[in-house]
């Protein structure tokens, strides 16, 4: 079984990514984090899985990004490949992995691929990355490019609103785009930007660009699952669009289970051995 509105069983790759921007075909991308969600994200026919280090807000209860390890990506980058099997798997290099210099950060990578089997990396950052970016993609792997909101920096930032608003961040932010394909990223993911500035870069280059809050010009998008499943409550950027309402469907469950247990309706008699 292809997946849900997917007939083409096979393995996403970065050729194929390429090869969907060419064709004008939208690419979906989705977060997860563990075995189960990974299973259902991939049944269902992402394109793309993301093991984000948003894992250190979603499942680990941090308020950024920057506290999750390199040993926790690799565990939930592993959890995640056991259940994918069609969709192409990025993991996110943490904070503090590949800042360092070059060596140190090819190191990293080098142990994420090995120990996760995942398909590649997403690094943030333009040209202050780029000699590590080329090194990384000389021991080769395939890298994913990040830039406009980049939470890895919000210490720098102050904050989580737009990015590139002003005419000198928007030149800076296309000449990185441009720097990073020219490097030889498979494609870039753009964060919360201008719409129309979004749809420039996707226009300009020829790898793929994976909006998220980037506007509808880019060549696919990306969000979070727990976020768009409606776990989350409270979160809600304009950027973000709630297909469910889990929290409340959870919460309703486990509410209906405790009040079974308290009442001794569960296990009924067809329940026990």
């Amino acid at each position: 079984m292809a997946g849900y509105l997917v007939d083409d069983a096979r393995k996403v790759t970065t050729h194929r990514l390429m090869e969907m921007k060419r064709q004008g075909k939208k690419i979906a991308m989705l977060t997860a984090y563990d075995y189960t969600t990974a299973q259902i994200v991939d049944g269902a026919g992402m394109d793309i899985i993301l093991v984000g280090d948003s894992a250190s807000n979603v499942m680990a209860g941090n308020t950024t990004t920057l506290p999750i390890t390199l040993d926790q990506m690799i565990y939930h980058a592993t959890s995640v490949m056991r259940g994918a099997k069609r969709a192409l798997v990025v993991c996110d290099m943490p904070f503090g992995t590949y800042q360092v210099n070059a060596t140190e950060g090819v190191s990293n990578a080098i142990r994420i691929m090995k120990e996760s089997g995942c398909d590649a990396l997403k690094l943030e950052g333009g040209v202050e990355i780029l000699d590590t970016v080329k090194s990384i993609l000389a021991a080769g792997i395939p890298v994913m490019g990040h830039l406009g909101l980049t939470p890895q920096s919000i210490n720098k930032f102050g904050t989580y609103a737009v990015r590139a608003k002003e005419e000198a961040e928007a030149a800076r932010l296309i000449a990185d785009a441009h720097a990073l394909e020219d490097t030889g990223c498979f494609a870039i993911v753009l964060e919360k930007i201008p719409a129309d500035l979004g749809a420039r870069v996707a226009s300009e280059l020829t790898i793929p660009v994976i909006g998220i809050g980037a506007g509808g010009g880019t060549d696919g998008q990306v969000l979070v699952v727990n976020d768009m499943l409606g776990m989350n409550k409270g979160f809600s950027p304009k950027f973000l669009r709630q297909y469910a309402d889990l929290h409340t469907v959870m919460t309703d469950a486990i509410g209906q289970y405790i009040t079974d247990v308290k009442n001794c309706d569960f296990p009924n008699s067809n329940e026990q051995y």
